[in-house]
């Protein structure tokens, strides 16, 4: 499902013009190639993404920018090379993290840019039931009970959150642009948890 996930990405990012390269993603602060400058990560092994790390005092927020400044300089026809090319360094030894990862960040490239898509099923599945735990997903779930109402999907115990698979991944791990699609007594909850 890695694989597959990356290979749409891929085939989307093949197909944006220059302007949509530069545009802004839901990453704040970054541009749809900075968002692929983190994707690299997965072209880095995994001793030089530790040094990275410890450079960076193991922040999650610290090495997401140091691997965004190293691909900075970087054209567009790179980017995609190395993207397409070197990658699984990283996510062949936690996929289901990966998956997560790569699910959230074409979200993040996708919607501002106006190219939705139809997430399988199985996959979306997958990212509902393992959320990327570097997002923190535990401080927007807790106490709350999210429903699918577009695949056979639910999980937790509380207050109900209910919409499409896609948007409920999204609001999992701190995307506000999902929230409006969502329903339940648990929304205002989750509301006030994104801040």
């Amino acid at each position: 499902m890695l694989r597959e996930e990356r290979a749409e990405l891929a085939a989307l990012l093949h197909s944006l013009s220059e302007q949509e390269w530069e545009s802004p993603s839901l990453c704040a602060g970054w541009r749809v190639r900075d968002v692929v400058g983190h994707l690299l990560y997965d072209a880095t092994t995994l001793s030089d993404y530790m040094m990275v790390g410890v450079r960076c005092g193991f922040s999650p927020d610290g090495v997401n920018n140091a691997l965004v400044d190293r691909a900075k300089p970087l054209s567009v026809a790179e980017l995609l090379d190395r993207f397409e090319h070197n990658g699984e360094h990283i996510t062949r030894l936690v996929p289901k993290i990966g998956l997560a990862d790569m699910f959230v960040h074409q979200q993040d490239i996708r919607r501002p840019l106006g190219h939705p898509r139809t997430v399988p099923p199985e996959r979306l599945r997958a990212v509902l039931a393992h959320p990327d735990p570097f997002a923190r997903p535990g401080r927007y779930t807790s106490g709350l009970r999210f429903i699918a109402t577009d695949v056979e999907w639910s999980r937790g115990v509380g207050p109900e959150v209910s919409g499409p698979g896609e948007a409920l991944a999204l609001a999992m791990v701190g995307r506000t642009v999902a929230l409006d699609e969502l329903t339940g007594d648990g929304v205002p909850i989750l509301r006030l948890r994104h801040g």
